[in-house]
């Protein structure tokens, strides 16, 4: 159960972070409003909090974290900017998750 807790907060996480920079990349690439920047600031105020929860050492779950953020990345390339991604893509995610999963999962005895 800590697995799955543990993976489903990654996600929430990463959305919060990859949508906390998409909307001032809209404002400054797109000539979107510059209110984009408040829901951006509050998306990653979130992302910080949701980094928080994790009850391990934090260089740890910052590290595992990339692994997730990657996956979310790729999905978002796919499902916002319309970029089918490649099976490379694809297969450097799945690297990434199994980092992830190395990192977060391993037995410690400390």
């Amino acid at each position: 159960m800590l697995e799955i807790k543990t993976i489903l907060l990654f996600l929430l996480t990463a959305v919060a972070e990859i949508v906390g920079c998409y909307l001032p990349y809209l404002w400054l690439t797109k000539g979107k409003s510059v209110w984009l920047l408040v829901p951006a600031g509050l998306s990653l105020a979130l992302f910080a909090w949701l980094l928080s929860l994790h009850p391990t050492a934090a260089g740890r779950v910052y590290a595992a974290y990339g692994g997730v953020y990657i996956f979310v990345a790729i999905l978002w390339l796919w499902a916002v900017d319309g970029i089918r991604p490649t099976a490379w893509d694809l297969v450097g995610s799945a690297v990434a998750l199994v980092g992830m999963s190395i990192i977060m999962f391993a037995p410690r005895n400390a």
